[in-house]
């Protein structure tokens, strides 16, 4: 799969996954938006419900009230609003002072017109009362009748989550005469309530309504504010928000984990090309000078001469045991991906091992104008472990270290004892690495980029074999390098596997 292909795919797949988020969002604002405004209308309900009952509670308290007022005020505003149809009735019986006493039929009617004429009522009212607005509002009844109505429509104040404040606001006052079940006199409400008036919004809250709408200008309003109106619109859609969130999630880890594992693919493909490239060209030059040699020993001229014929052989010899170590490495790194392979633990000293590999590898390291040097001042070197595969691991950071040096190598071996075990660290003047490189280097088939500078030969094996192996020991392995100054890796041997 190339490159723009994938490509296509990541934003068609981006834009596919912003588009459901978008969705789904809109969705719950929408939801959120239709929450709110039916919360709202019950709350406006409950209100005008209150405010209802109030005013028919003071009107049956006006009829009631209607046989002992003053005939003066009587004659002079109700026969004026009523254009004196009852004048000779309602002046004969005011003046003995009993509304009551009018005909039934009488009496009904001026009821009925109190009722229907919002100006006679207006009149009237102002007439038969000059009470306050705590005057005229019973306590108790719009405490009950306030708690009633929002619970008649799922307003619970029970419930924590619908808790809220009240208060009834004067006009006349300009401030509140009653706060949450309490006149706002010091004599009688508690001394929490008004410590804690001022933080209740009430002089800014969310739902308000006049009180005796009939009367212009109003008296007053009721306010009420709920503290937990975000958590009480939300109560019933954050089971959609979660869902919503973990959904996405789901589709999003989907999304990313996919990507991943194909560009995993895609670097292992890359990686397992260029392995199968290495591995071609690895073995041809062997096997052309396996065929040469086999060539020559065959031609008379040279099987007429034994020590030509011995040379030859060598060589064959030689390259055939380069095969069977790059096989050997190839088959090593298979055993071990099964967990097939099986560590044969031995008293290993490691000054030993160390000294044979730098000996080894300063053959090749001399050649090129360079030096490989042992500092071992570890006092206790013998660890536990697997002598071929420790030795493997040594000489195969060596190996590296000579590989990426482009000229003039300078490689050293340092050892020394830490809490538990031993510590080894290969280091180079090389040509280092970049941070990326560093990530990457144990993984298998993994080559460190070398550009023009140096024509490295390899399979891309070594270091996540040596990896595995510290893994196999109980041990560690980690690198510290920088482009252009080279390397070093640390190794950390334990004394003991099976701890």
């Amino acid at each position: 799969m190339n490159r723009r292909i994938i490509l296509t795919i990541v934003v068609l797949m981006s834009l596919s996954v912003i588009g459901v988020v978008w969705l789904q969002m809109d969705l719950i604002g929408n939801l959120m938006r239709e929450n709110e405004e039916q919360f709202e209308n019950d709350v406006f309900d409950a209100l005008n419900e209150v405010v209802q009952r109030l005013e028919k509670k003071e009107d049956e308290e006006l009829f009631s009230q209607i046989n002992g007022y003053h005939r003066f005020y009587a004659r002079q505003q109700m026969l004026s609003s009523m254009n004196g149809q009852f004048d000779g009735q309602i002046e004969l019986t005011i003046r003995d002072g009993n509304v009551g006493g009018f005909d039934n039929n009488i009496r009904r009617q001026f009821q009925d017109q109190l009722l229907t004429d919002p100006s006679l009522k207006a009149i009237y009212k102002r007439g038969v009362t000059d009470r306050s607005l705590a005057e005229r509002i019973e306590l108790q009844m719009v405490d009950e009748l306030l708690n009633k109505s929002l619970a008649n429509r799922g307003i619970d104040s029970r419930n924590n989550k619908y808790k809220f404040h009240y208060g009834v606001f004067s006009a006349i006052e300009n401030s509140f005469v009653i706060v949450d079940g309490h006149y706002v006199v010091e004599d009688s409400a508690p001394r929490e309530v008004l410590a804690d008036f001022q933080g209740k919004n009430l002089y800014n809250p969310d739902y308000k309504v006049m009180l005796f709408p009939l009367e212009q200008p109003s008296p007053g309003e009721l306010r009420i504010f709920f503290p937990n109106r975000s958590t009480i619109i939300w109560s019933s859609l954050w089971q959609n928000f979660v869902a919503v969130l973990l959904f996405t999630g789901v589709i999003l880890f989907s999304f990313f984990y996919t990507l991943n594992v194909v560009f995993r693919q895609k670097k292992v493909s890359e990686m397992k090309t260029d392995f199968i490239n290495n591995m071609t060209h690895e073995f041809k030059t062997p096997i052309a000078t396996i065929s040469l040699a086999t060539d020559s020993i065959t031609t008379p001229k040279i099987s007429m001469d034994a020590e030509k014929v011995v040379r030859f052989a060598n060589i064959i010899k030689q390259e055939n045991r380069r095969m069977n170590a790059q096989v050997e490495k190839v088959l090593q790194m298979a055993q071990i991906d099964k967990d097939e392979f099986t560590l044969k633990l031995v008293d290993v000293n490691l000054h030993d091992v160390i000294q044979q590999a730098v000996e080894n590898i300063g053959l090749q390291v001399e050649k090129r104008g360079g030096v490989a040097t042992a500092e071992m001042k570890a006092t206790k070197p013998i660890v536990e472990g697997d002598m071929t595969h420790i030795s493997n691991v040594i000489s195969n950071l060596l190996d590296n270290a000579n590989k990426y040096s482009p000229e003039n190598p300078e490689i050293s071996v340092h050892t020394r004892n830490v809490t538990n075990g031993v510590e080894v660290i290969v280091k180079d003047k090389g040509m280092g690495m970049t941070a990326e490189d560093r990530k990457h280097i144990f993984d298998k088939f993994y080559r460190v980029h070398t550009g023009n500078l140096h024509d490295v030969k390899g399979f891309g094996l070594g270091l996540s074999y040596v990896k595995a192996l510290m893994t196999a020991h109980k041990g560690q392995v980690d690198v510290k390098s920088e482009l252009g100054k080279g390397s070093s890796f640390r190794l950390f041997f334990p004394f003991k596997v099976n701890v």
